[in-house]
């Protein structure tokens, strides 16, 4: 039993360049670091004793600032490659992160928000092509996989190691966080070598149909509905760990762990669950089950408070389970619809789907839950995912 196991995890794992592992250690640092966000509605409600409308405020503006930085990162990448804009965007956004510690005017910090956010964003669609670029033929879903392994384990790490520097001292989150970004842009810089890109000739270029994400349809189909699922994905990591100290009065450092499970369950099972359901169904199959999975899971916090601490583990796991069963396959599907000279301003657009579900979600998240309390709120998210959910079950993911 425990050979099957063993080599399951090996052939899960097979194949992958070298590249690919450092882009995936890569990320894996940089997630290490990323505990400043999740933390940021207990920052200003708790740190800076202000209204939960200004910790969505400062959320979203987070978001507005991702929008502009995810549509500029995916330009640049296409004009002068994933390398120097993943470096700069590490440095520059890790920097300023180092600033947003010395400052508590909420003024400046709205403005620092949108800055960091800009450049922070502006990585991931180099990122995402960079990993398209290096992967070995037939392995891109599972270079994917590997990436969001070690995001989730980085996340498991960061997210738990926030909690417990958020019960000491909310301002050095924000000095860890810039501290790993400055730390990225030194590995990137120093380990992951340049790759020329080999320029076909115009009529090359045009039979490999160089579209515009604009002009194609079905991914704009695939945008709106990523941009629905996000704007409740969110809540979880935004919303949700103010929900479970103010009503479930759960403390920071429990809240990190808790939330800490998604990375550890991701790092544990999504490589080679992927491996073994790949191909076996169509993947929309697969975005619909992990849409109403993550519907459930915000279902289970209109429970009545009867031991909490189960009732948020229930819901962090099939939250999980829910993103595990969808993400891995929204990835494939963006590169497939892509080559090398367009996968930068695609990979921006997807991006961008999770970037205006940063300023969407957190702001309505928190005003309905202000205004209507936190169980109108749960109502609203579980219809809106099961709506979801049905639109995704009429929508074609294949290629024109």
């Amino acid at each position: 039993m425990f050979s099957r196991i063993l080599n399951a995890y090996k052939t899960s794992f097979s194949g992958l360049s070298r590249e690919t592992w450092i882009l995936s250690t890569v990320i894996l640092i940089n997630r290490c670091g990323f505990m400043a966000v999740p933390f940021m509605g207990l920052y200003v409600t708790q740190a800076l004793h202000r209204p939960e409308s200004d910790a969505g405020i400062i959320i979203s503006l987070f978001g507005a600032g991702s929008i502009a930085g995810a549509a500029a990162g995916g330009k640049f990448t296409d004009m002068f490659g994933y390398r120097p804009v993943q470096i700069l965007a590490s440095l520059i956004g890790g920097l300023f992160f180092l600033l947003f510690a010395m400052v508590e005017d909420f003024t400046w910090l709205c403005v620092l928000a949108v800055v960091i956010s800009f450049f922070s964003e502006a990585f991931r669609p180099a990122n995402y092509a960079a990993i398209a670029s290096y992967a070995t033929e037939g392995t891109e879903t599972r270079s994917y996989s590997l990436n969001r392994l070690a995001n989730n384990i980085g996340w498991a790490f960061g997210i738990s190691m926030g909690g417990i520097i958020a019960s000491y001292n909310y301002k050095l989150l924000f000095i860890v966080d810039g501290s790993v970004s400055i730390l990225v842009a030194v590995v990137i810089f120093l380990l992951l070598p340049a790759k020329k890109l080999v320029r076909k000739t115009a009529v090359e270029q045009k039979q490999l149909n160089v579209r515009k994400p604009w002009n194609d349809l079905p991914y704009i189909k695939f945008l709106l509905l990523c941009a629905m699922f996000t704007t409740c994905f969110f809540l979880m990591f935004r919303v949700v760990p103010v929900f479970y100290k103010e009503v479930w009065h759960l403390d920071e450092s429990l809240i990190g762990i808790i939330l800490g499970l998604n990375g550890v369950v991701i790092a544990l099972m999504e490589m080679v669950m992927i491996s073994k359901i790949e191909n076996k169904k169509s993947p929309i199959f697969y975005i619909v089950m992990g849409v109403i999975i993550v519907c459930f899971s915000f279902a289970v916090l209109m429970v009545p408070k009867f031991m909490p601490v189960v009732l948020a583990v229930i819901s962090i796991l099939l939250f999980t389970f829910g993103e595990m069963f969808s993400l891995p396959f929204f990835n494939t599907f963006v590169v497939k619809r892509s080559n090398e000279y367009n996968r930068g301003i695609y990979a921006a657009g997807y991006t961008l789907s999770w970037s205006v579900a940063q300023v969407i979600g957190p702001t309505s998240g928190f005003y309905i839950a202000e205004k209507f309390g936190y169980n109108a709120l749960w109502i609203g998210v579980t219809v809106l995912l099961l709506l979801c959910a049905y639109f995704f079950s009429r929508l074609k993911l294949v290629e024109d």
